[in-house]
């Protein structure tokens, strides 16, 4: 298929009329456990049907859990359910002859200890026929992932161990088991298992840990992240891309030269895709406070050459786990951010040029056989199909047809240094121009990242829920974040705590200029780095804008502790432009726990209580200064065993009515 059959099918082709529903439903917070998420997606061998994940809530076990779907993708005909017994399916990856689809999953049934039905992750193959998943692996305490070889029809699976260093202390450690710094860690190990002869066999075991890997098509290579470890300091900057030959049997570390040019020593790795003919690897290279970018390795004569690939300055990679494909041996096809919006967008590797956007909107995933197509939109989690003559959407989400939706649309304002700052605005569907309105500034985390214009129902910065009650709701996309071109990221090195919270104030003027946003009640949020800027925004002196109400979550104040206790160093080392004792300065004018006087503002605080990223204590620190000293009504929320981000419902719905209990009682 051609380049511009390609631009033909996403952009020109008419999508199927849909009916108008109405719109009579005024969006409450019972309705966030209704909604389905699609995660992933593969287009089978003949593109005539998707298969696909879907997570919906399953409020018994209190987690979000994944079965496996599948479509035709000529637009006959509705979706089919493959599985149903929230075994959270996940990774899809289509059998050769197309007559079945390998997932991991998590099955467990009643009494069972052994596997395949004890609740580990395994491999599974399930048939379009209709029939019960069948176990592919039944391997004692599980898989950690899988990778499939259509041409071979050989399967690889990764399994995990535990090490000890062998170091003057391995007997202690091996006689007493407690939590060591370091001398034990965790080690991977990488089968192949044949599907005609069922024979397995270990053929990858280097000691070291492996976060992902991918396959050729005819199984004769194996790419692999790789880190010492499985400690996230260990995957900041010694992650690497090791490649295993079947006809050498042995393993390679691919060409690492564009290290050398690199935004930050600390890069994380991931998102591996071979080409169609094994030649040419591409993954993604993530950094804090640089934007992403794309390495292709290409082997010629068993030497592998790394290019970075070139991307117009004004459009971002799209890290943080979204996929790469491989169109032909030379196309890639990849996501990219640009103001506000995520499109999918084409490279050939043998011209070494890019290709405009092709897709608006927020695409999260995609794939592609022949001259069929899928993508999934971030707004309410739709898929679309595409061929050369039709688009058509297949909807996760029906029943948010007939919601009152709020307006979202992507605006601009002017920083005071004259810099041209984005963001998103949401407003009541009800809204009159002229209105009044309590505002909530949602702030998102990262900071390397961004808001999007897609209709989003996000617990954590409140994203559709404060619009729907009748709140304006402003989220920018501040200095640092990615999409408004390279300087726009980069900018913020050296100066947080300075330039991104004078974008979000110029945010919130320039709302209370147009009569949008009421001055008496405003109000702020965030969590992760969005917990981070509230904590800032609250601890100004004289601040032009007062606010009446915030809601900090899991948000850093004192970046030194950051350094010490969050399990990514690297992030604080990035943007202090050093050590703590290399630039103390600067760790100390980013900490707003030295602002933590100015303080007038009623504070409801959340943490994860097993968050590593964002430690409890940040928090816990905030509610002592707040509450046992500066006499500010405030409330702590810990959410015992969570991580940094919520994952049980019962804990998001919480979040929500507390957000929205809060900022009634301030700003309403």
């Amino acid at each position: 298929m051609t380049r511009n059959l390609f631009v033909l099918l996403l952009l020109a082709v008419p999508a199927t009329a849909q009916p108008q529903a109405v719109r009579d439903h005024a969006i409450t917070l019972d309705d966030y456990a209704t909604l389905a998420l699609i995660t992933e997606l593969a287009i089978s061998p003949d593109g005539k049907q998707v298969a696909y994940c879907e997570a919906r809530w399953d409020k018994a076990d209190d987690q979000r859990k994944a079965d496996l779907w599948v479509v035709a993708t000529d637009g006959k005909g509705k979706p089919t359910r493959l599985t149903g017994d929230r075994a959270n399916d996940r990774h899809p990856k289509w059998s050769a002859d197309g007559k079945a689809v390998y997932v991991l999953g998590n099955r467990k049934r009643d009494a069972e200890t052994k596997p395949p039905y004890d609740g580990k992750t395994q491999v599974w193959r399930v048939p379009l026929n209709g029939g019960e998943p069948q176990a592919v692996t039944k391997v004692d305490g599980g898989v950690t992932g899988f990778g499939y070889a259509p041409k071979a029809d050989i399967l690889f699976y990764s399994t995990d161990s535990s090490a000890t260093d062998n170091d003057d202390f391995t007997s202690l450690r091996s006689r007493y088991k407690l939590d060591y710094g370091h001398g034990t860690r965790k080690t991977s190990e990488i089968h192949r298992l044949d599907l005609q002869s069922w024979r397995a066999e270990k053929v990858i075991g280097e000691g070291r840990y492996v976060h992902e890997f991918a396959v050729t098509p005819d199984g004769k290579r194996v790419a692999m992240i790789t880190t010492p470890d499985d400690t996230v300091v260990k995957f900041e900057g010694q992650s690497r891309v090791d490649v295993w030959d079947a006809d050498t049997k042995k393993v390679t570390v691919t060409d690492e030269s564009w290290r050398k040019t690199a935004a930050s020593p600390w890069p994380w790795l991931e998102s591996l895709a071979w080409a169609p003919d094994g030649q040419r690897l591409a993954f993604c290279t993530i950094f804090d406070a640089h934007p992403a970018e794309i390495i292709i390795d290409t082997l010629q004569g068993g030497t592998w050459t790394a290019e970075r690939m070139k991307r117009p300055e004004e459009v971002h990679v799209r890290g943080y786990g979204s996929p790469l494909q491989w169109r032909t041996d030379s196309a890639l096809v990849w996501l990219g951010e640009r103001n506000g919006s995520v499109g999918v967008r084409d490279y050939d590797a043998s011209e070494h040029k890019g290709y405009p956007h092709t897709v608006d909107g927020v695409a999260v995933a995609f794939d592609f056989a022949g001259s069929h197509w899928a993508m999934v939109d971030g707004s309410l989690s739709t898929l679309h199909l595409f061929d050369e003559t039709h688009s058509r959407p297949v909807h996760a989400n029906p029943q948010t047809h007939s919601w009152k939706r709020p307006t979202t649309e992507h605006i601009w304002w002017k920083a005071p240094d004259g810099t041209e700052v984005g963001g998103i605005l949401e407003l009541p569907p009800d809204y009159k121009k002229g209105d009044k309105l309590p505002l909530v500034v949602g702030i998102h985390g990262g900071p390397t990242t961004a808001t999007y214009a897609d209709l989003n129902y996000d617990a954590h910065n409140g994203r559709l829920y404060f619009a729907a009650h009748g709140y304006a709701a402003l989220f920018p996309n501040y200095r640092g974040s990615t999409g408004y071109g390279d300087k726009f990221v980069t900018d913020l090195v050296g100066h947080e705590n300075d330039i991104e919270v004078k974008d979000i104030l110029a945010g919130i003027q320039h709302l209370i200029q147009e009569g949008i946003a009421d001055p008496d009640r405003i109000g702020v949020m965030g969590w992760s780095n969005g917990g981070y800027l509230t904590n800032c925004l609250i601890a100004l002196k004289d601040p032009p804008v007062k606010f009446k109400a915030a809601s900090s979550g899991a948000g850093i104040l004192d970046t030194v502790a950051e350094w010490g206790f969050n399990d990514e160093p690297a992030y604080p080392m990035v943007f202090k432009k050093g050590l703590p004792w290399e630039t103390p300065d600067v760790y100390r004018k980013t900490s707003p726990i030295y602002g933590l006087g100015n303080v007038t503002t009623p504070t409801l605080i959340h943490v994860g209580g097993g968050d590593e990223r964002c430690p409890p204590g940040h928090s816990r620190s905030l509610y002592r200064a707040l509450k046992e000293y500066k006499k500010v009504p405030t409330e702590l929320i810990v959410y015992s065993n969570e991580p940094h981000g919520l994952t049980k419902l019962s804990n998001r719905t919480a979040k929500m009515a507390w957000d929205l209990a809060w900022f009634d009682k301030y700003l309403k």
